[in-house]
This record gives C-alpha cells, structure tokens and sequence, in this order.
C-alpha cells in the first residue's frame, strides 16, 4: 500500500485498507514473527524461556500487562520494543487530537469532518514510533493530566458554555488513542488517580468533571511495577489489578554467561578504551559475580534489588580505570589488572541500599566485602578448594606459594605502576607461574597476570595470606606476617 497516494478517506477505501483495533494489531504482526520464527524482542537476553513466552501469551491474548518485577529488569525495554509488532504507518482523520481512525471515528471533531466532507475528508499518517507514550507515575499526576480537564481559554475563544463537551482538553490517554500506553511505577500513581482508570480499561468511557464521553478508546496498556513498592510506597488498588489481563514477572539473569551478554551489550564504550585494554574473560565473570554476592548478601536490603546497572557502569569504570593509568604512564595498549576492581567501588555504593548492619560498616566495606565474596565463589573453579581444616599430611597446593611470601616478608603491587614493574613484580613469585601451569595450563600469556593476582586475592579471603591496603597500592603478606612485624 502506497500511502503518498492516499491522501483522502476515499482513497483508504480504495486502497482496500482494513481497519482493526490496536490489540488485534499486535496478536496478527506477533503471530506472524512466530511463524517465520523470527524473535520479536531481539536484545533481550535470559527472558527466551520465561519471561517472553509469558508476553507474547498476553499479547495474542489481547491483554492488557503488568510486568512486576525489581528495578534493572528490563521491563521499560520490553514495553518500548512492543512498539516493533505495530504496523509501520496508520491512518487518521487529519487534524484529531486523538488518532481518530476514518472507519470508526469517536470524536466529535471527527465525526463532524467525516459527516460533512465524506469521501474528500482529508487523512494523515502516523509512524509507529509515534504511538509509544510513557508517563512515569509519581505522587504529583493529576487526572487532568492523564485523563483530561475543562479548559476556560478554550470555552472562551469559541464562546462555548461549560455544558459543552468541545470545551474539554484531553489528557494524555485519551491523546494517545490506537497507541501502546505505559505507565512506570503504577503503585506510585495515588489511588485517586489509579480509580480513573477503572472505566478506560473497561467500560470505554471516561469522566471529567461531571461530563460521562462515551470514548471507546483503542488503547494497549502496559503497566510496570516494582513489587516492594506494594509495601514501601503505595499498592496498586485491587479493582485496578483486576482490569489488568496478565502480570508477568520478571528476573535477573540466572546465570554468570547471560549476565556477561548484557553487560557487553548494554555498556558504552570508547572504541579508544577497547582497544587500549585488554580484559580477560576471569575478570568478566568476577565483575558479573558481584552482582550475584550482593543480591544475596545480609548488609544489603535485597528486596529493593541488585539492577543490572550496577554491572553495565561497573565495567565502564574499569576500563576506565586501566585506561587512565596507561595514559599516566605514556602507554598505548595495558592489561586489566586486579588492582582496578578498585575502580569499580562508586558504581557499587550507589546501586545497593544498606540495611542497618550494612550502614555501620559503610557502603564503601561492603562494596569490598563483595569483591572478596565473588573471589571466593569463583577461586574453587579453577584451583583446588581450600579447606577449613586439613590433615597435617595432606598436600597443600599452595605451600609454595605462602612459603615464599614468609621468606620474603611481603610483597606489594602499586596501583599507578606501569606494565612492564607489574609484570616483572608478578614474575618474581615463581610458585604463582607453576600453579597456573599444574591446574589452568590453558591460561594465554596475556591472562595470566591476571590470574597471578586471582590466586593472591583468593588467598586472602581463604586465610592463607594478609592484605593490607595503603594509599599507592596494596600489601601481601603471610599470614603471621602482622603478627611479627607489629602491623
């Protein structure tokens, strides 16, 4: 259908042009993305065998949707990529405020134009990315805003009485009619304002100010929420839950590789940064397994949630990190060392809310304390555990390793030091290099310090080792090494 030669209501008819309701809309472009099984929410990631199955149900079921879920699950996003399952263009009386569709118009203005001007009433094309509209529920929405008011300027210049419904000015639903409608954070919409909505979900009508228009909106509704606000901050009213067809749940990611996927999808950065520094695969998943430890950790409140943002801005941070100390250096290209981890403490502190215990301890401790948490999770993947207790004559892998830090009384890795002292630092430690041969051999050249820096971090958190952070860099030490130095 060329749309540049329909220009006219007569010419839509022509053209064989049907008209159908937004729901139906959405159900027939899904179900024909279903049958060229082609996926009709690309970009998102671990949603493939929940989350979406469940959307695309409600959605050939023609409901209206709720997805409940924390903060950073990407329930804005699903919402906005419905947008792709519309038509790309649709026609509407020219000039209607509210998308008037020419074959079944619900406005006064349009059906006065269609009445008078029949076949010549001149039509209008939207694109699909028009007919996304968000409103982001806070305590200060007023029904004049989503639903309409009386306007006084209006009844005025057209010297109409108040009793006149041409005098209302409508609010944002009503002007986002044929089009896909979401409400952010619908608990913390006031119930006054949720109770408005009752008749548009349902009975087609709306209310302002003593007039009752029978306004049979076409209209996709998509709520999100989070479900501690049902306790925090407001709830959503009972009836209004009831007018909602399906509430889907949403998640995080369930694993360590689909975490990974998003974070690499979802964090921008410099082309510059990304070929500057080189980032091993361990310190992907160690950045990632920090979201994991926080979600469950005691001093931090995990009902309100860990996002997926904590992850994104954290890797931002870190190679931002390792790229400014190799420009301070003078060096173009630099390896991601462990030591930048500490870069990522203020992505950290701002994404987690602390219960009591937590804010005694200082967001910026657990930030660290989460570090340590994600080293000893991963440490036992890769090197043999380190157990609690042990027989005297069991062998101990690590022998080596913590016999050469008492002999040589400690050891310290500066944080703005150039590549070539870190590696030459890290190289003095023979027993780092042959238990990376013995247990991950495969570990390429460019890993392995990194890798070195794991085995002392993993040390530290099972006891086997000291650390002692100072202001240029970081301090290790046996384990009785404080004890006789007096530290």
């Amino acid at each position: 259908m060329e749309k540049e030669n329909i220009k006219t209501f007569g010419d839509l008819k022509r053209s064989g042009y049907k008209s159908r309701s937004i729901k139906e809309e959405l159900r027939q472009n899904l179900l024909e993305k279903i049958r060229r099984n082609e996926p009709a929410f690309e970009g998102i990631h671990g949603y493939e065998h929940t989350v979406i199955p469940e959307l695309e149900r409600a959605i050939l079921s023609k409901h209206n949707i709720n997805l409940l879920g924390l903060r950073g699950q990407a329930k804005t996003r699903l919402a906005r990529m419905m947008v792709n399952l519309l038509d790309e263009w649709m026609p509407i009386v020219e000039g209607s405020e509210i998308n008037d569709d020419p074959f079944h118009p619900i406005s006064r203005f349009a059906k006065e134009l269609l009445k008078e001007k029949g076949d010549d009433t001149p039509i209008s094309w939207v694109h699909r990315n028009d007919r996304f509209f968000e409103k982001l529920a806070t305590p200060d929405v007023t029904v004049a805003d989503i639903i309409g008011d009386v306007d006084p300027i209006k009844a005025a210049n057209l010297k109409l009485s108040y009793a006149d419904d041409r005098v209302i000015h409508f609010g944002m639903i009503p002007r986002a009619n044929r089009s896909i409608f979401v409400i952010n954070e619908l608990p913390d919409l006031q119930a006054r304002i949720q109770v408005a909505l009752f008749n548009i979900l349902q009975e087609g009508d709306i209310q302002i100010r003593g007039f009752k228009l029978r306004l049979p909106l076409d209209m996709q509704f998509v709520f999100t929420a989070n479900p501690e606000d049902y306790t925090n901050r407001g709830s959503i009213v009972t009836p209004l839950k009831d007018r909602i067809g399906s509430q889907i749940l949403t998640h995080y990611p369930l694993n360590l590789e689909t975490a990974k996927k998003i974070t690499a999808q979802e964090a921008k950065l410099d082309e510059e940064q990304v070929k500057m520094v080189h980032v091993p695969d361990l310190a992907k998943d160690l950045l990632e397994q920090i979201s994991f430890e926080a979600r469950e950790h005691e001093y931090i409140d995990v009902r309100s949630g860990i996002s997926a943002r904590l992850s994104i801005t954290a890797y931002e941070n870190l190679l931002s990190t390792a790229e400014r100390r190799a420009l301070k250096n003078g060096e173009s290209q630099t390896l991601l060392r462990f030591g930048d981890f500490l870069g990522v403490i203020p992505s950290i502190t701002g994404k987690i809310e602390l219960v009591y215990e937590g804010e005694q301890e200082g967001s910026a401790e657990v930030a660290l304390q989460l570090i340590g948490d994600a080293v000893r999770t991963l440490f036992p993947r890769l090197f043999p555990k380190i157990e609690k207790l042990s027989k005297p004559d069991d062998e101990d892998p690590y022998a080596e390793v913590v016999e050469w830090f008492f002999s040589e009384n400690g050891f310290e890795l500066l944080d703005e030091t150039s590549d070539k002292e870190y590696k030459k630092a890290l190289d003095s430690i023979p027993a780092l290099e042959k238990l990376i041969d013995k247990y991950q051999p495969e570990t390429s050249k460019e890993d392995r310090y990194f890798l070195k820096e794991f085995i002392l971090w993993g040390l530290v958190e099972y006891k086997k080792l000291n650390k002692h952070r100072f202001a240029e860099g970081v301090q290790f030490k046996d384990i009785y090494g404080s004890y006789i130095s007096g530290l």
